[in-house]
């Protein structure tokens, strides 16, 4: 029987969420109608940008947003290995392959000085993973596609109301996907969405979602069933009016647990870069002496869960070896090899919290 006392997520759905999934089943409209709508613009102004484009999944978000910026067959796309692995696989999609950039080892997010030198003929975007809810150096980034005429794409699956240097995830590239699977810091149950202010990538972002069709039943595109239905969107119409609370809890747990672990041996807690906002979708330690997974069992032990996010780098996946794809990104091996998440959402009690730091200290503690 498990010992977990204190899970490492906890999707908290309300009355209001269910309030609105009831009023859709009655309206007899389930599938894409107007909440869909309604959440695209509402979401949409939430992280300052013009359009969004709702999909049945943050996966297919990633693959309609690279279709969009017409990435294809003999393309590359750089991003980093240290994700989850829908972030390349979503490149593989498209017939276009992913070319792997170290990490900053501060904030587990794609090093932009690691971008330049892998650019080719055949490089047609960059792809930062936006990881644990901080937004990797935009700027910068920005900066190299514009000199080399790449488009970006932010993948912003766990980064929710974060923001770089005081402009918002979700409106700094071309394009931008969210995922709101439940450990999100919102969810719509199943379901993601695209960020744009450009009109042209928005509808072929609609168009790619539903059969390749902008206007029904003339199809001009090879396209996908990724639509999200209105149950989806209702969910999210109520979580997207509790998500900065949500968030506001993660970011005071955080610094909680960063009080309280901040002179523990052998371990690094989160950093947030400066004029930036991390909505730690995961708080995130790096341990410095024994083995990760000798942490994991004492912590576990103690009734605390955790998560390893992401053991393997991509390149290192048995897949990608498979297709011959490789990388060579010694920052996120050590990432990969030491990492360990700890229970941070919001509806953890400062019980919860004392037992996360005790948990850790008694693995330090016992642990050369």
């Amino acid at each position: 029987m498990s010992n977990i006392k204190v899970p490492i997520a906890k999707p908290i759905i309300g009355e209001e969420e269910i309030e609105n999934v009831v009023e859709v089943l009655k309206s007899g409209m389930i599938a894409q109608g107007p909440k869909v709508e309604e959440f695209e613009e509402n979401f949409a102004e939430w992280v300052g940008a013009e359009y969004g484009i709702a999909v049945n999944s943050g996966t297919a978000a990633l693959h309609v947003a690279l279709l969009s910026c017409d990435i294809g067959q003999g393309d590359e796309v750089i991003t980093s290995p240290f994700t989850f692995i829908a972030s390349g696989n979503s490149i593989l999609y498209t017939g276009a392959r992913p070319v792997f950039a170290d990490i900053d080892l501060k904030t587990y997010t794609i090093d932009p000085n690691s971008i330049e030198d892998l650019i080719t003929e055949n490089t047609k975007a960059i792809l930062p993973v936006q990881l644990y809810g901080q937004s990797a150096d935009m700027d910068k980034i920005n900066e190299i596609a514009e000199k080399y005429g790449l488009a970006v794409i932010e993948d912003a699956a766990q980064a929710h109301g974060a923001t770089c240097k005081g402009k918002p995830v979700g409106s700094m590239g071309d394009m931008a996907c969210f995922s709101f699977y439940p450990t999100k810091n919102m969810t719509t149950s199943e379901g993601g969405i695209i960020t744009t202010n450009d009109e042209d990538l928005a509808d072929n972002a609609k168009m790619f979602r539903a059969h390749g069709a902008s206007i029904r039943y003339h199809h001009s595109e090879i396209g996908y069933n990724f639509r999200m239905t209105d149950i989806s969107a209702a969910i999210g119409l109520a979580q997207l009016d509790k998500i900065d609370e949500f968030n506001d809890k993660r970011i005071a747990n955080a610094a909680y647990l960063n009080e309280g672990l901040k002179d523990v041996d052998g371990v690094i807690t989160p950093y947030c870069a400066e004029g930036s906002k991390h909505v730690y979708h995961q708080y995130t330690i790096r341990v410095e002496k024994g083995d990760r997974d000798d942490w994991v069992d004492i912590i576990n032990e103690c009734g605390v869960g955790t998560g390893i996010h992401y053991p393997i780098p991509l390149y290192n996946q048995p897949v990608y070896r498979k297709l011959g794809i490789e990388g060579d990104c010694p920052k996120a091996e050590l990432a990969a090899d030491n990492v360990i998440s700890l229970p941070v959402h919001p509806s953890l009690t400062k019980e919860d919290l004392d037992l996360v730091i005790e948990a850790v200290k008694k693995a330090s503690n016992e642990l050369d």
